[in-house]
């Protein structure tokens, strides 16, 4: 059973904010009318010109030679992973990464590829000594170890240079590639007061996903050298990933780099106030980093909020217990927001 297919209050009739994640962002009537005005071409025979303007925009923005736009961050990163990595090598990677913890193990069971999970450091790194350890030695007994996977933003928080920089030192050291998981590295770049070149130049190969805060619906973008952009290409045909007229997708990605990056900000902001209001209720505890808010209530009663919020038009990820993630993005409107907080005050004061 899907993690999602019991929130409470997903089937209301009328939902006017939903707030369990930035996937749920939906394309505005601009982004629409990019889409219906977009020339297209087959671009497995590489003649989309709107997915090769696509393509050329990310690989100029992050730095790198080359990229490739895919349906999913999930395939995304399957194919970085399958395009650094041969059966039986190794991926050193964070236990509550997404790559390990929610691709459905991909890397290994289409690949053959062995993932090493390390701890997860609560500012969203891994420690430098746990990296250094798990980089196995030259040995017929271990698996090659191969590339280091991390995560950019993690939980909302986003990893800072320095910290990147105390990751990466110990796999450049050993010869090792570093792949990171970027679907929200604009968040993290506009959290730090960076560029996205100055994440993107530390790793070898960045996966950017346009369907989450940047609002587009579909598709994400792998960036890195031509090479191994060119062996991902053939793992993305392999694993069903190559597309015809993707140019319509490939549209509204375009937008959204024009048009959505810069407002990841406002997106922050609201998420502090989303934040700050809870506090002031005094009912549990508050994590906040950009664009998210993690509320673990003190009366332990998650689904009873879900439900309490839902009669107001607000749907949260509410099941089980621990801490609730709520996720601010383009789609909440001043209204929606107004909502969600005359709610949270209702049940929880």
């Amino acid at each position: 059973m899907s993690q999602y297919s019991q929130t409470p209050g997903a089937n209301i009739a009328e939902v006017i904010c939903d707030l369990r994640s930035d996937t749920v962002t939906r394309p505005d009537a601009a982004m629409r009318a990019a889409m219906a005005a977009a020339e297209v071409g087959d671009d497995v025979y590489g003649e989309d010109p709107n997915v090769n303007r696509l393509e050329s925009a990310l690989a100029e923005r992050s730095g790198k030679e080359a990229a490739l736009f895919l349906p999913t961050g999930t395939q995304s990163n399957l194919v970085a992973l399958l395009a650094h990595c041969g059966r039986g090598e190794e991926i050193l990677t964070g236990r509550g990464y997404h790559v390990y913890k929610y691709e459905a193990g991909g890397a290994s069971a289409l690949g053959g590829i062995v993932l090493d999970p390390l701890g997860v450091s609560e500012d969203g790194g891994l420690r430098p000594a746990d990296i250094a350890a798990a980089v196995k030695e030259d040995d017929s007994h271990h698996p090659i170890t191969r590339l280091l996977s991390l995560e950019n933003t993690h939980n909302g928080k986003a990893v800072s240079l320095a910290r990147l920089d105390e990751c990466i030192a110990p796999v450049r050291a050993a010869g090792l590639s570093v792949h990171l998981d970027g679907a929200r590295v604009f968040n993290a770049a506009t959290a730090l007061g960076c560029e996205l070149t100055e994440i993107a130049g530390r790793f070898d190969t960045v996966s950017i996903c346009l369907s989450k805060g940047l609002g587009a619906p579909v598709g994400s973008v792998l960036v890195g050298p031509a090479d191994l952009i060119d062996r991902a290409r053939r793992w993305r045909k392999m694993v069903g990933g190559g597309m015809r007229q993707a140019g319509v997708l490939a549209a509204a990605g375009l937008h959204a780099l024009d048009h959505n990056v810069a407002r990841l900000a406002e997106d922050h902001a609201r998420a502090e106030a989303l934040a700050s209001a809870l506090r002031d209720l005094g009912a549990g505890s508050v994590e906040q980093d950009t664009n998210m808010v993690f509320f673990t209530p003190s009366t332990g009663e998650n689904v009873a909020l879900g439900m309490a919020l839902a009669k107001q038009g607000v749907v949260i990820s509410a099941g089980g217990t621990g801490a609730i993630r709520m996720v601010l993005h383009k789609d909440v409107t001043d209204d929606g927001f107004a909502a969600t907080l005359a709610g949270l005050k209702a049940h929880l004061s």
